[in-house]
């Protein structure tokens, strides 16, 4: 099972063994993932389903929720409408309990394998400025180097403000350039003239070498990892 829709507890049959045979075969797809190395898209949908099942645990009437309502009552005076739960019934709830308790435990040996990975990954990756380094830091380009890969891969990068909640964050797109074979001849800051050459809008452009002492996937671990790596060295300044 590639993935695990929001409603999977509530949808469809209420059963602590068939939820638990849902439950396993998504995790058994997300460690098949992390046995590859790859942490994305899995580990953040990981955590999301983590967070929404602690939340349940800790309060207990978002259960019913998350099943549909009935219309108990119209009031055409008031234009009212109250509504019913469906599911009142002790020995359901009691279930759901048992699941959620059961998916908790499950999904957190899952996600400790996850932020193992993550943090082997980020512990053997390093992140520099290439060349001159750039006042404007939120546009510019990033290097992928990985020291057994025969290719540098060369994308741009955009820094954006946002607000969520009142909260200030930062997200961090990315395009694909690039890709040149690596040569003994070639350094960094020649690869990165010829983008100031090729692409006039930046003309010192901001440039981040993110070097690799092993070979991980680059779309779904490398890469995601150099975007938070960058945000991270660039807010250090």
């Amino acid at each position: 099972m590639d993935a695990l829709n929001n409603n999977w507890l509530t949808e469809g049959l209420i059963d602590f063994e068939y939820k638990k045979y849902v439950l396993l075969a998504y995790l058994g797809n997300i460690r098949q993932n992390f046995s590859m190395h790859k942490l994305y898209p899995f580990l953040s949908d990981l955590i999301g389903h983590h967070q929404s099942l602690l939340y349940l645990r800790e309060n207990k009437n978002a259960y019913q929720s998350q099943f549909p309502k009935i219309v108990k009552n119209f009031d055409l005076e008031k234009l009212k409408i109250d509504y019913e739960d469906l599911i009142k019934d002790d020995k359901l709830m009691a279930e759901l309990s048992q699941i959620v308790d059961y998916a908790i435990s499950s999904i957190s040996t899952t996600l400790d394998t996850g932020k193992d990975i993550y943090d082997f990954v980020e512990h053997n990756v390093e992140i520099v400025p290439v060349g001159i380094t750039s006042i404007y830091q939120k546009e510019g380009y990033i290097m992928i180097d990985q020291s057994t890969d025969r290719q540098i891969y060369i994308f741009k990068y955009e820094i954006s403000d946002f607000k969520r909640a009142g909260e200030k964050y930062q997200g961090i797109h990315t395009s694909f350039i690039d890709r040149m074979e690596k040569r003994i001849s070639t350094t960094y800051e020649q690869i990165k003239l010829k983008l100031s050459r090729k692409f006039k809008e930046l003309s010192n452009p901001a440039t981040f070498l993110v070097n690799s002492k092993y070979l991980f996937p680059l779309h779904e671990t490398l890469l995601p990892i150099s975007k938070r790596l960058l945000i991270r060295y660039i807010n250090s300044d």
